[in-house]
């Protein structure tokens, strides 16, 4: 055997040493793929499930959206009808209100005008 040789019979063994060492990590990285690999399957059967029950409570919520809006344009139709009838209401009543406050405000300044004149006219006798 040569120099050469032997040389070469070393540096497989350094190689085999070396692919004894990187062989270890590689096996423990090739176990963390697989559970990663595991648990992303896990996940993906677990989702599906909320997605379903996502996408039922979304179109539950958006039929309960529709009954809302019903209730609320029924709610805007009554406001507005009230709306008319207290403007029929004042329109009604109001004017005659007006007249009649306008009558007993002028009934009462002439009632106090006539007793102004009869304690004037006492007072002078």
């Amino acid at each position: 055997m040569s120099g050469g040789d032997i040389a070469g019979l070393i540096a497989a063994g350094v190689f085999a040493v070396l692919v004894a060492l990187l062989a270890v990590p590689l096996v423990k990285l090739g176990r963390v793929l697989d559970e990663t690999r595991d648990a992303i399957h896990e996940l993906s059967a677990g989702v599906t499930p909320i997605l379903e029950e996502a996408v039922v409570t979304i179109s539950e919520t958006n039929k309960q959206l529709a009954r809302v809006d019903t209730i609320t344009s029924g709610i805007a139709d009554a406001t507005g009808n009230v709306s008319a009838l207290i403007a029929l209401f004042a329109a009604t009543v109001g004017g005659p209100l007006i007249k009649l406050a306008g009558f007993s405000a002028a009934l009462r300044a002439g009632m106090s005008g006539l007793k102004n004149v009869r304690n004037t006219r006492s007072s002078t006798k």
